[in-house]
């Protein structure tokens, strides 16, 4: 590549490299991160054709960005965990002792199976990367092997050597979100001892919206271990949200527009100004704001041009279509009934004969209120009152209290959209329960077909076509799903399988057979609940959780300012950060972290606009609307309710 073409971030990235010190690209967002990160790796290849170049990533786009513009045989990229686990998992001898000695520590977060009692296993099947951990097997997931790794990189000074030599360069894309664990392994750990590589990171700490993250690296530049690089421009954002973006940041980078001519947010060599609202009501009619001058000339049909954004699944469920399968998922009151009895058992050392019905057990414990209106009566009493509790009790009183305590299932295996990890969406199992999943591929068969997409269909599906024949038939097949969308999700998996469209297999039948329960629950369920959460999850219509939008774009953003409960973050903070004052120590005290928290998200929501950028806050206060004309303009905080009808 032509040095006159390369931006100056990445010139003086390169600077760097040349020098092989450690760097870090930090870029807002609309800045071109992952293209900086190809023109990285492109010269660094060039610079030393024969070096090795890991980069871990954690998006689909991310990925075949890179796939696409770099072949190279010396470029490996990966997930976070498969990258480590392929250091750690050829020196199984040491990897038992570390797991021992991890498991013994009462320090680690490796639980026990023993308890308190020391704990030793030969582990003679070794030890195996799953989706779930089975620790007396030698089974260990994604938590584990961060843990493990972490310390036979402390432990073990040879390994560090031996990455050092194999890998020249080891780039972390979006490090914002990778775990402190992996953070020491590469800027402590590895730093330590004679062999020099190269450690880059690419991220910005304002889009850390997930747990678990290291979120900055700040005490790493401070001490020089790396070298910051700030990349400022903006290439996706109009005038008036890059303003409002500077405002909510929490660093001192300031984002500029882009002096690109081809960048999105510009038009005729300027650049767009945009247009952006905070809108308020105290009726809280939504309704009123679709309808309204600021979003009635958006296409809320159009999933691609425009998103509303929502805190969780939970306050989408209900308008998107699918909450009778959320509340199964989210809130089963058996579930719910069980563990109180297995908490009351447990902590009262209480003994049972587990083969008992679970009718049986629930009489012998006998859970009672203990205080309110309800004091002294049975929990069973007062739940049979409700018509579905007996509904699903009369299903389980009579099953075995051992099976009855096994069963478990959360939203998680209902609505996981956690699949960003290319890597991992072709090794890893999705979080998504069998029955879920064989349900998506039902009707990923069916959207293939209806969108003329024929080769993938056929890749997929059971049905084979060998005439002309099974051409009009598996049309007439597909013709007909159409009127199935009010029949049972069982008739419908049934139907998929007489017809050969998705044959029901040995999996999905010990699935069904060992979640008895909740397949009970679900197969009632009508099909086209479950097509409203498959289109919502695919990403077909304008509903989206704020957090699974980073890293996207859209004409038009709406972000909804709800909590929906979820303690973590509190949009009232964000605009009201006076508020603290009047909290109680409790809440003062975690005020910060969910101050920045919220800040960082809304950060997230409002630059994804690349034209048109809505905030909906209900019932504001005065202190609110102080704060939103701060952050927004007098002219852009407008009251819904006198929006002219």
């Amino acid at each position: 590549m032509v040095k006159g073409k390369l931006e100056p971030e990445v010139l003086e990235v390169i600077e760097y490299i040349k020098e092989k010190k450690n760097f870090l690209l930090s870029g807002g967002a609309g800045s071109g991160k992952t293209y900086s990160l190809v023109q990285i790796i492109k010269e660094a290849i060039n610079l030393n054709p024969t070096s090795k170049i890991v980069c871990i990533t954690y998006t689909n786009a991310a990925v075949k960005e890179i796939e696409q513009r770099i072949s190279s045989k010396n470029l490996a990229v990966s997930t976070i965990h498969d990258f480590l686990w392929s250091t750690i998992s050829p020196y199984q001898k040491d990897m038992k002792e570390s797991l021992i000695e991890l498991i013994n520590s009462p320090s680690s977060k490796i639980k026990n199976p023993n308890g308190d009692a020391y704990y030793t296993n030969d582990f003679e099947n070794g030890i195996q990367y799953k989706e779930y951990v089975r620790i007396k097997n030698g089974e260990i997931s994604h938590d584990e092997v961060l843990i493990l790794a972490n310390y036979m990189y402390k432990k073990y000074p040879k390994l560090c050597d031996i990455v050092k030599d194999k890998y020249q360069y080891i780039f972390v894309d979006e490090y914002q979100d990778t775990s402190p664990l992996v953070i020491e392994i590469l800027l402590e750990f590895l730093q330590k001892y004679n062999r020099r590589n190269v450690i880059g990171l690419f991220g910005d700490l304002m889009q850390a919206i997930y747990d678990g993250g290291v979120g900055n690296v700040n005490e790493y530049i401070d001490s020089g271990i790396i070298n910051e690089v700030k990349k400022e421009q903006n290439r996706r954002n109009p005038r008036s949200v890059i303003n409002l973006s500077n405002k909510i940041r929490i660093d001192n980078l300031i984002q500029k527009p882009s002096c690109d001519m081809d960048a999105p947010n510009m038009k005729d060599g300027l650049i767009k100004d945009g247009d952006i609202k905070f809108v308020y009501s105290y009726k809280a009619d939504i309704n009123k704001l679709y309808n309204s001058s600021y979003c009635n000339t958006w296409d809320f049909t159009n999933s691609s041009e425009t998103k509303e954004l929502r805190l969780t699944h939970n306050l989408i469920a209900g308008q998107a279509g699918f909450s009778e399968l959320m509340e199964i998922y989210d809130s089963d009151p058996i579930i719910k009934f069980k563990d109180e009895i297995v908490k009351k058992i447990r902590d009262n050392n209480i003994s049972i004969n587990v083969e008992d019905t679970f009718d049986d057990i629930v009489n012998q414990i006998n859970l009672t209120y203990k205080i309110g209106e309800n004091k002294g009566r049975s929990k069973k009493d007062i739940k049979l009152e409700d018509n579905l509790f007996r509904e699903l009790y009369d299903i389980v009183k009579e099953w075995p209290f051992s099976k009855v305590s096994r069963i478990y299932f959360n939203k998680d295996n209902l609505i996981d959209d956690k699949k960003e990890d290319y890597t991992e969406e072709i090794i890893r199992e999705p979080r998504r329960d069998r029955i879920i999943q064989h349900l998506f591929k039902i009707q990923n068969l069916l959207h293939l077909y209806e969108n003329n997409q024929y080769n993938d269909f056929l890749r997929i599906t059971s049905y084979k076509i060998n005439s002309v024949a099974d051409k009009a038939r598996i049309k007439d097949i597909i013709d007909k799903f159409s009127g199935l969308e009010n029949d049972t999700i069982e008739s419908v998996i049934k139907h998929a399988d007489e017809q050969n469209l998705c044959k029901i297999d040995d999996t999905l039948e010990q699935t069904i057979k060992s979640n008895e329960y909740l397949y009970e629950r679900v197969k009632k369920v009508k099909y086209k609940v479950f097509k409203e959460l498959y289109y919502y999850l695919e990403g077909y219509v304008p509903l989206s959780t704020q957090h699974k939008i980073k890293g996207n774009e859209f004409n038009n953003v709406l972000v909804i300012l709800d909590n929906g409960g979820w303690s973590n973050y509190n949009f009232e903070y964000l605009f009201n950060p006076d508020m603290v004052k009047s909290l109680n120590k409790s809440k003062e005290k975690n005020f910060p972290v969910i101050l920045e928290r919220t800040k960082k998200l809304f950060y997230v929501c409002c630059t994804r606009a690349k034209e048109n950028l809505v905030v909906y806050y209900p019932s504001p206060d005065d202190k609110v609307l102080t704060n939103a004309i701060m952050y927004f303009g007098k002219e852009n905080v407008v009251d819904l309710d006198n929006e002219a009808n």
